[in-house]
């Protein structure tokens, strides 16, 4: 497999940052789940966010480098016997993907920024990330927690579904299709 796409498929790059991103937010939606289910009282709980936010803070950072690595090498384009609707549900749910990789992490930002517990962010324990600094001053902050905590709850839920459109979809292509819409995406296959 080469570094750069190719006209058939992605390269070793776009690949990497595909399933690296997909493997990371997969494990974070998750502990997401799973955290959103605990007592506060639990011991767990306060570590299990710290690895949630440095988790989210790189999967965003990631997927900065993924959308820049996009642009400096665009990815093949969509077979042409694809009918039309498929091609829009794609390039829209690539771009919701996106989109939500990218508010996601915001949103926590948002929430941890106004949490009223004021607990620092640590990214692995080593990397200190400020909060956002309008909303730590805001005397009506209350409304920015349930603002980022709403948003973050929809966008958590809305990433469930999309991802699961997104594999429902190349799953049919492999094996109802049998395209290489999945295929040109796997590191391994040729």
């Amino acid at each position: 497999m080469q570094w750069k796409n190719s006209e058939a498929r992605y390269g070793l790059v776009a690949a990497g940052f595909h399933w690296f991103v997909a493997l990371l937010f997969l494990g974070n939606l998750a502990l997401g789940f799973y955290m959103s289910d605990l007592e506060l009282s639990d011991p767990n709980l306060f570590p299990l966010y710290q690895l949630h936010k440095s988790f989210g803070i790189s999967i965003f950072a990631i997927v900065i480098a993924r959308l820049a690595w996009r642009f400096i090498d665009p990815p093949p384009a969509l077979p042409d016997e694809m009918a039309g609707w498929e091609k829009i549900a794609a390039s829209l749910t690539h771009l919701g993907l996106y989109t939500l990789l990218v508010a996601m992490p915001l949103t926590g930002w948002i929430v941890v920024s106004a949490s009223p517990i004021n607990i620092p962010t640590l990214v692995f324990d080593m990397v200190p990330v400020p909060h956002i600094g309008f909303i730590v001053t805001d005397p009506d902050k209350d409304r920015w927690l349930a603002v980022g905590e709403w948003g973050h709850w929809l966008l958590a839920w809305t990433a469930a579904a999309a991802v699961i459109l997104h594999v429902a979809a190349a799953l049919r292509h492999h094996f109802i299709l049998k395209d290489d819409i999945l295929r040109r995406m796997l590191p391994w296959s040729s």
